[in-house]
C-alpha cells in the first residue's frame, strides 16, 4: 500500500504503527521453529545446553560460524527494518488524520503520543543492534531534522559508518529523555493498550542502556561518571514509579515457594511486574519443548532446554550462602534448603510435576539409564535437568492451550539494574534496598555488611538466577567480560558457578535412593570463546558488501579465500 494511502487514513495509520510492534524482541519466537531454534537462547550461555543437536545455538557454543553462514543474524535485519518503519511513521504521520485534541484518558493529544511511541520503539531497535552487534549506525534524523528512510532499491543507501557502542547507548538514553514524560507512565486502560510502550518503558530502556554503557565491555577505562549516570537513571524510574497511583511491583501473593514461578505463567495481561511484553501467544509449543520428555499422551514433550549444573550450583542455600561456603549443603541431598527460585525455575530428579486431575502427577525421573525422563527419541536431558520457568503444568492427555507473553522489561530487572549501578557509583549501603526487595519475595536473607567487590559478585549471581531464561545472561557474560583471564584449563578448580568455559551436569543412578555424580555435560562439555571475536555477532556479510562503510566486527573479517 502506498504511503499516501496509509497516512491519509486514520485506521491505516494506526495499523501501520501497530505493525511496528511486531519487530519488538521476542525470546519465544524460536519455538515456532522447533527443528532449529526450539529452545531458550540461554543455551548459548553457561546456563543451559540444548538437547537437540541440530539447533543452531550449538554453533555459538563451539564458535563454528562465519559471517557468511551464521544462521542467527536475523537480529540485524529485524531491527533495521523496525527502525525504517518507525522513521516512515515519524516522517509521514499526519496530525490532522490522527487527531491531537485535548481529551481525558489515554488518547489525550493522540498524535503526540503516537509520535512518542514511534520514537521510543526506534530507540529499542537501536539498543537491540548495539547489544548484538556493538557499534551501530544511528538512523535518526538527517541534517534537516527529517527522519531518515533509506531507499530499498538503492543497495548502498545505508553505506554509513557505525557509531561507537558507548556513544550509541548514550544517544538511546537521550531519545528516552525526549519521550519519557510525553507518554503516560502507565495507561489508564491497559486492557486496550496492553503491549504498547509507555513512559515506564522509556525510563526502563534508559536504565538498561546506561547500565550497558557503564559496563566493562563499553567502558574499559571504568569511567565513574558512566556508573553515576546509570545509577541516576535507575533511581529516576523508581522515583516516578513510586509516586504513581498504580505502581509496577513484584508479583507476590505472599507465597515465597511459588510466587516467582507463578509470575511467568499467570495471565500476563494481569501482571503488574511486566512493564512491557511482546504480544500474547496462545500455544502449546513452548510447553512441549520445555517439559520433561517422559510426559506424553495426546501431545508429547521433548524438553530440549537443559539447565547446567553451573546454573544449579549458583543458587544459594536458604542461609543466604553459596553452596561451597555453607557446611549444611549436602551434594547427595542437593536440592534441600536452597533458594526457593531453584525449584521454581528448574525441574530435577524427584521434582513433582504433572496434571493431578488427569492423574499425570508424578516425580520426575532422570536416572540413568532407564529413567522415563532421561532421554527419548526426540528429547531428553544432557545435564539431568529441565526448565520449569515459563512451563505451564498442562495435561498431556487432554491439553489446554496456555497464554505466553515474553517480558521485554520487568520490574525485577529494574531492581537489579539499580542495585548494580548504585553499588558501583555509591557503594553497598545505597544498593542493598533494591536487591533485598527481590530476595524478600522468595524469603531469602537480606544482604548487609559487604564490600563493594563482594556485593558486586552477589548482584551478578542474583541477576543470573532472577533473570535466567529471559535473554539476559548472553549479554551479561559479555558486558562483564567474564571470559577474560580464564580458560577451560585454568578454571577447573573453581566452583562450578564460577566456570564459564566448562559446562557440567549431574548423573543420577538408583532412582528410588538416588546417587548424584557431578560431571561434564554429555554434549558440549566445553565452550569455545575467542576474544574479542565472540563478544559480538558479526554483521551479515552481504550487508557489509552492500555498505562497506559499516565495517565488520573484530575477528569476523573474511579471509580472501572466503570472500
Amino acid at each position: 500500500m502506498a504511503e499516501e494511502q496509509v497516512f491519509s487514513n486514520e485506521a491505516n495509520t494506526r495499523g501501520f504503527l501497530a505493525n511496528i510492534y511486531t519487530n519488538l524482541p521476542d525470546g519465544f519466537s524460536g519455538y515456532s521453529n522447533g527443528q532449529f531454534l526450539g529452545a531458550s537462547r540461554d543455551v548459548m550461555t553457561d546456563n543451559a545446553i540444548s538437547f537437540w543437536n541440530v539447533h543452531y545455538y550449538h554453533g555459538v557454543l563451539t564458535d563454528s560460524y562465519s559471517a557468511t553462514n551464521h544462521p542467527l543474524l536475523g537480529f540485524w535485519g529485524a531491527n533495521v527494518s523496525g527502525i525504517r518503519k518507525t522513521n516512515q511513521f515519524l516522517k509521514n504521520a499526519n496530525e490532522a488524520v490522527i487527531g491531537n485534541a485535548e481529551k481525558a484518558g489515554d488518547d489525550n493529544r493522540l498524535y503526540d503520543r503516537n509520535m512518542a511511541e514511534a520514537k521510543l520503539l526506534r530507540a529499542i531497535f537501536h539498543f537491540e543492534l548495539v547489544r548484538w552487534f556493538g557499534d551501530a549506525p544511528i538512523i535518526g534524523e538527517d541534517e534537516n531534522g527529517i527522519p531518515i528512510v533509506f531507499d530499498l532499491s538503492n543497495a548502498g543507501a545505508m553505506n554509513m559508518e557505525r557509531t561507537d557502542a558507548a556513544d550509541a547507548l548514550k544517544w538511546i538514553a537521550d531519545q528516552c529523555d525526549e519521550v519519557k514524560d510525553e507518554l503516560p507512565f502507565r495507561y489508564e486502560n491497559e486492557t486496550s493498550n496492553w503491549g504498547r510502550v509507555n513512559g515506564a518503558v522509556a525510563y526502563a530502556l534508559k536504565s538498561r542502556a546506561l547500565l550497558y554503557r557503564a559496563s566493562k565491555l563499553n567502558n574499559p577505562e571504568n569511567d565513574p561518571s558512566y556508573w553515576s549516570a546509570a545509577a541516576q537513571a535507575a533511581k529516576d524510574f523508581f522515583r516516578v514509579n513510586n509516586a504513581h497511583s498504580d505502581p509496577y511491583q513484584l508479583y507476590s501473593t505472599g507465597d515465597p515457594d511459588n510466587d516467582y514461578y507463578e509470575c511467568f505463567v499467570t495471565t500476563p495481561m494481569l501482571n503488574n511486574e511486566f512493564i512491557l511484553c511482546r504480544s500474547a501467544w496462545t500455544t502449546l509449543e513452548i510447553d512441549l519443548q520445555l517439559a520433561p520428555c517422559g510426559f506424553s499422551g495426546a501431545v508429547n514433550a521433548v524438553g530440549r532446554t537443559n539447565p547446567t549444573q553451573n546454573l544449579v550450583d549458583s543458587y544459594e542455600t536458604r542461609n543466604g550462602l553459596p553452596i561451597d561456603q555453607d557446611p549444611s549443603y549436602d551434594p547427595q541431598n542437593p536440592y534441600a534448603n536452597r533458594d526457593p527460585r531453584l525449584n521454581q525455575t528448574i525441574l530435577h530428579h524427584g521434582s513433582m510435576w504433572g496434571d493431578q486431575e488427569q492423574e499425570e502427577y508424578r516425580a520426575v525421573d532422570v536416572s540413568q539409564p532407564d529413567g522415563i525422563d532421561y532421554q527419548a527419541l526426540h528429547g531428553g536431558t544432557l545435564t539431568g535437568y529441565y526448565t520449569k520457568k515459563f512451563l505451564n503444568n498442562i495435561s498431556f492427555k487432554n491439553p489446554n492451550v496456555p497464554i505466553h507473553a515474553w517480558p521485554v522489561f520487568r520490574y525485577g530487572e529494574m531492581l537489579l539494574n539499580a542495585a548494580e549501578a548504585i553499588n558501583e557509583a555509591e557503594g553497598p549501603g545505597a544498593a542493598y534496598p533494591y536487591i533485598n526487595e527481590l530476595r524478600a519475595r522468595v524469603g531469602m536473607p537480606a544482604y548487609s555488611g559487604m564490600t563493594k567487590e563482594v556485593l558486586r559478585e552477589r548482584i551478578r549471581n542474583e541477576r543470573r538466577i532472577e533473570l535466567s531464561f529471559e535473554d539476559h545472561r548472553f549479554f551479561d557474560e559479555r558486558r562483564w567480560m567474564l571470559f577474560e583471564g580464564q580458560s577451560s584449563a585454568s578454571e577447573q578448580d573453581k566452583p562450578l558457578y564460577h566456570q564459564y568455559y566448562n559446562l557440567y551436569g549431574v548423573r543420577v543412578t538408583n532412582a528410588l535412593d538416588p546417587v548424584y555424580e557431578y560431571a561434564p555435560a554429555e554434549m558440549h562439555p566445553r565452550r569455545s570463546f575467542s576474544s574479542p571475536k565472540n563478544y559480538l555477532f558479526p554483521l551479515p556479510d552481504d550487508e557489509v558488501k552492500r555498505a562497506p562503510a559499516l565495517g565488520q566486527n573484530p575477528g569476523w573479517e573474511l579471509s580472501s579465500s572466503e570472500e
